[in-house]
């Protein structure tokens, strides 16, 4: 099984990088931000870079969806795993085109609202887990699964 697990740089990756022990069995590649704290935190690993900044940009919005476009074709990861942010939306729409598991992982510090990209993958993902009972007024078709820190 082959997972990708895709999220912007910062606290995002930061979360995805927790998970360590449920992912590390599993052949893996990664897409984030160019970025220092990406590069260093996932020096050992398989990245792809992604363009940004994500967060209502259309122009890389666009970039992205060619991003992932080669990214699934070339490496058919089984599992897109992301716990956010922009980055994720077309990632999880080609993913879910291409018939992959989606699993998304709402962020800790949103309790009782919905993130933008929360609410763009909800409808179509596999698996959606939040880490707050509240959570699940806002996304009742959820999974909690507690906190990852």
């Amino acid at each position: 099984m082959k997972i990708c697990l895709v999220g912007s740089s910062g606290g995002h990756l930061t979360h995805l990088y927790m998970l360590k022990p449920t992912w590390s069995q599993y052949d893996r590649i990664w897409v984030t931000f160019d970025k220092e704290d990406a590069r260093s935190m996932l020096k050992d690993e398989k990245m792809y870079p992604c363009y940004y900044p994500t967060n209502r940009n259309l122009k890389n919005l666009i970039k992205n969806i060619s991003v992932a476009w080669k990214v699934l074709r070339k490496e058919r990861p089984d599992i897109l795993i992301s716990s956010g942010a922009a980055v994720a939306v077309p990632f999880f729409y080609l993913g879910k085109i291409f018939g992959k598991k989606l699993i998304y992982i709402e962020v800790f510090d949103r309790v009782d609202k919905p993130t933008l990209t929360g609410k763009l993958v909800y409808p179509i993902v596999d698996e959606f887990i939040v880490q707050w009972e509240e959570q699940l007024k806002v996304y009742p078709k959820a999974k909690n699964l507690g906190s990852i820190f």
